[in-house]
């Protein structure tokens, strides 16, 4: 698997439901739902925090303790201020991913579960990949519902729709 071209399909995919988002109104972006973090708007800076952590890591940073990440779950972003700051993060992930000479390497780190629990983490890098990547997929599969139920209409983002070369064919 191509990290780098897997994390730009992420990218075209997200400008796709942003786009969705984008014409929502405030009381719609933050609607409660019975999914996944519960509103667009939670789920969306869910998304964006997790990519942040999942480069942190990647990159060998220690990560402070969840109470003073600089974004919170709890304190979902405005749609406007989330947009900015998803895309001027996306270049760091991607430099990232691009830089990754050894998949296999393990990294272990200290962590803090959901429930408090210390615990040390051994994954590779390449793990730490997938699970940015299908994070992602995992999360805006939820604000895709949302927005369905929101009366969006949505299209077909899928990988192959467009990743894959196309070349039309007369007949």
């Amino acid at each position: 698997m191509d990290a780098v071209k897997t994390y730009d399909y992420l990218v075209i995919a997200r400008k796709k439901v942003l786009g969705w988002a984008r014409g929502l109104t405030p009381e719609q972006y933050g609607r409660r739902f019975a999914i996944g973090p519960g509103s667009i708007a939670r789920t969306l800076t869910h998304m964006l925090i997790s990519e942040w952590y999942y480069v942190e890591r990647l990159e060998g940073r220690e990560v402070p303790p969840y109470a003073q990440w600089p974004i919170r779950d709890e304190e979902p972003l405005g749609f406007a201020v989330l947009e900015e700051t998803w895309g001027a993060q996306a270049p760091r992930t991607r430099a990232t991913l691009a830089g990754v000479r050894d998949w296999d390497a393990v990294l272990v780190y200290d962590n803090t579960s959901d429930e408090g629990k210390r615990e040390i983490i051994r994954a590779t890098r390449g793990d730490i990949a997938t699970q940015l990547v299908l994070h992602e997929v995992h999360h805006r599969a939820q604000v895709m519902n949302m927005l369905r139920q929101l009366g969006v209409t949505l299209e077909d983002i899928d990988f192959n729709a467009f990743m894959y070369g196309r070349t039309p064919v007369a007949g």
